[in-house]
């Protein structure tokens, strides 16, 4: 949610701003602004709505600066409004902010009391407030002010601060919100995501919750709220600026589901043996006592990775042969669980700083569970809490309805099962050597159903005036059912619910008549025979079939009004095929509808705050 951008160096700073702030748009936001300094004083814009009225706003006045911090926010105190906008002003500081003050109340209380007046209904204000504080009661510098205000504060956040008094310096600090540190050779810049700063280094510094650190060009100094100096050492991305431009395609959405194939190949790409029919993932941290030890698998998880988990439940029971939980990350915080040792917890975020999950694994981590990230950014703060890691491979993710960062979810957790399977005994590598190279196949189908693309479209130009739609799946089936309805609903603002087919006539089918679309998973696998049955039940009720069935199924013909062709492939890696043409549905729908699929309304990518 929200995006922070900061830059210090020779450079004019608004350009860069703005730029890095359009790179982290999909993050989702409401509002947009800049703080600029001159050298002399610091200049700030702010604006509601997209970044292109604060690019109106901008053209209007020249802001020359060589540092600066520029921000987009998603509202969560106070209502959208330009002046709720960060960066908020006080004295002579700015300040931009990710998160949620938690003890907000009390501080803007004392705070009026003290005579303090407040131009915003934002929690943000406050810790302009509390800094500028500091700085009138003796603090040394702003790094100083910046730990004494922190030090006040409860809750996650992320900020960058500049004061007037400093013209080239930026303070930026982190506690359970993402924050990132770019280094150039005379120029520093911090963002909320790798993204926004990949145009000009690909050198990173990853903060960790309670450090803050002071940048000036080309060079950083971190230490925690306490004053204790840290080192944290600098990282080498390999994602390119171009990985994350829309490389011709109309929306990033459809670049980011064409991308599957790669984003699969890469995500297996040297973990795989045939030959021996075995993983070699050595960065999961499980030694084979430790991992015949298991007794059981948590999975912890929110949205979409929740999907991808609930798939990968079917995987590790009858693969490993290990019991599996799968529970949303949100509602385990809620709870008091119990973790044991015996446990292997798994966290499947794409953002790796989803803060339910982070939560629930620290819990996990707490009662002597071995962790384990599933996560598609690097040093990310599941990734760096984590005993191990199972880092996807599919690079940045722009579009906020997540395509590829799901299929690769799906890889990597599919390993995840072979590799525990091979290691507790369950699997022959016979077996293991079926499954991977059936695994190593899937990018080549991907590739097959994404040729059928004209077809969908034409298939989504008949749902694309239902005001709801079902998706009924069993077994394997059953979470890419859920998945295909939330991306409709995310990117068409359309009701779908996803539905296990068993459990149609304990409800759903009440909903069935001539105006309700169905989408039907049947392949033929395991299930097909009952799933045929409850599309037979759909028809009889007039509903409007949409079959997704296995190429070559005549006997579909006259159940469905329209089948979405698969292929004929073992039924254990179905989930990362079906879920191609339900994702090119949602968007042929989306945009069919005119809708902003890569941002849409009241969604942000990463969710940091409950």
């Amino acid at each position: 949610m929200c995006g922070i951008v900061g830059y210090t160096g020779p450079r004019q700073a608004a350009p860069i701003l703005v730029d890095g702030l359009r790179r982290l748009e999909y993050r989702g936001y409401d509002s947009a602004g800049v703080a600029i300094h001159d050298g002399k004083c610091l200049e700030v814009v702010r604006t509601l709505g997209k970044l292109r009225v604060l690019g109106e706003a901008l053209d209007k006045r020249t802001l020359p600066g060589n540092l600066g911090v520029g921000h987009t926010r998603w509202a969560t105190h106070g209502r959208p409004s330009e002046e709720n906008a960060h960066p908020h002003v006080a004295g002579g500081v700015a300040v931009v902010h990710n998160g949620i003050i938690e003890n907000h109340t009390a501080l803007r209380k004392e705070l009026t009391d003290g005579g303090v007046r407040f131009a915003s209904d934002t929690d943000t204000e406050i810790v302009a407030h509390l800094v500028d504080r500091a700085l009138r009661a003796g603090a040394t510098d702003l790094v100083a002010a910046v730990q004494r205000a922190l030090a006040r504060m409860e809750g996650a956040y992320a900020i960058a601060v500049l004061s007037q008094a400093e013209p080239e310096v930026i303070v930026v600090a982190r506690q359970g919100s993402p924050l990132v540190i770019g280094r150039g050779e005379d120029e520093t810049l911090a963002g909320s995501d790798i993204a926004a700063l990949l145009s000009h280094t690909r050198d990173m510094i990853f903060l960790e919750d309670g450090d803050v650190a002071e940048l000036r060009p080309g060079k950083v100094r971190v230490e925690t709220v306490s004053g204790a100096r840290v080192e944290r050492p600098s990282k080498h991305i390999d994602w390119s600026p171009v990985m994350a431009e829309r490389g011709g395609y109309r929306h990033f959405m459809l670049k980011e589901i064409h991308e599957q194939p790669e984003a699969v190949s890469a995500t297996l790409r040297g973990r795989i043996d045939l030959d021996a029919g075995d993983v070699h993932a050595a960065e999961i941290g499980l030694d084979p006592a430790v991992a015949s030890r298991i007794r059981r698998v948590y999975i912890l998880a929110c949205g979409t990775s929740y999907h991808a988990s609930l798939v990968a439940r079917y995987w590790l029971e009858s693969i490993a042969k290990v019991p599996t939980v799968v529970e949303l990350a949100s509602e385990v915080r809620c709870r008091e669980p119990l973790f044991t040792a015996d446990d292997l917890v798994v966290a499947v975020s794409q953002s790796g700083e989803t803060f339910d999950t982070l939560g629930a694994c620290k819990a996990a981590k707490e009662a002597g569970a071995h962790v384990l990230a599933v996560v598609n950014v690097l040093d990310s703060a599941i990734a760096r809490l984590a005993h191990g890691q199972l880092y996807t491979r599919a690079g940045p993710e722009i579009g906020v309805a997540s395509t590829k960062c799901f299929t690769a979810q799906l890889a990597a957790l599919y390993l995840l099962a072979v590799y525990l399977g091979r290691r507790r005994g369950a699997l022959t590598p016979e077996r293991a050597q079926a499954h991977l190279q059936a695994l190593c196949e899937v990018p080549s189908h991907m590739h097959e159903l994404l040729g059928d693309a004209d077809y969908v479209r034409s298939v989504a130009t008949k749902l694309a005036p239902a005001r709801s739609v079902l998706y009924l799946g069993r077994g394997l089936n059953y979470p890419v059912a859920l998945e295909g309805a939330l991306k409709l609903k995310e990117v068409s603002y359309a009701h779908a619910e996803g539905y296990a087919a068993g459990e149609m006539k304990h409800g759903p089918i009440a909903l069935i008549d001539a105006d309700m679309p169905v989408v039907v998973i049947c392949p033929r696998d395991g299930t097909y025979d009952k799933t045929v049955s409850n599309l037979q039940e759909v028809r009889a009720r007039d509903g409007q079939v949409v079959a997704l069935a296995t190429r070559g199924d005549e006997s579909l013909h006259d159940l469905a009004q329209h089948i979405l062709w698969l292929p004929e492939v073992p039924a254990a890696v179905l989930p990362l095929l079906t879920v191609v043409p339900l994702q090119l549905l949602a968007y042929f729908v989306a945009t069919r509808k005119g809708h902003d699929v890569d941002q849409p309304r009241n969604l942000a990518k990463t969710v940091t705050v409950e």
